[in-house]
């Protein structure tokens, strides 16, 4: 009983001291106001193709691929990719039948945004062409 009473004794202290040392050695930045050697830099600004598609449903509707959120993030990041494709081309799969209680139709929304998408695009050359 008594070897059960000590070895758990220095398993526990070993449970302190360890990481204590550890966060105490020279060279990992934390504790002693020392800067990281290596310091990440920001990531680029990402198009925010969620703020043009954010008419879209999120909810996922069965026997479909993705929401239509999600297809309309897609699609604009493709269009993005492609910029000599027309609005008609970048949204050639989209459906064309309406849904009631929708506005318009997949297609049509899919190019309005595109041409959305085209649009900041232009704006943001000519802001930085001023520059």
């Amino acid at each position: 009983m008594k070897a059960y009473l000590k070895i758990s004794v220095v398993v526990g202290v070993l449970a302190l001291i360890v990481p204590a040392m550890a966060l105490a050695t020279p060279g990992n930045g934390q504790g002693q106001g020392q800067t990281p050697e290596y310091t990440p830099a920001p990531p680029p600004q990402a198009p925010a193709y969620g703020k043009i598609c954010q008419g879209e449903s999120k909810k996922h509707v069965k026997g479909e691929k993705g929401t239509d959120f999600s297809r309309c993030v897609t699609t604009m990041a493709h269009a993005a990719e492609h910029p000599s494709q027309s609005s008609r081309q970048v949204c050639k799969g989209k459906s064309k039948k309406h849904v009631k209680g929708e506005k318009g139709t997949e297609f049509s929304r899919c190019v309005k945004a595109t041409a959305k998408l085209r649009q900041e695009e232009r704006r943001k050359e000519r802001e930085e062409q001023q520059v």
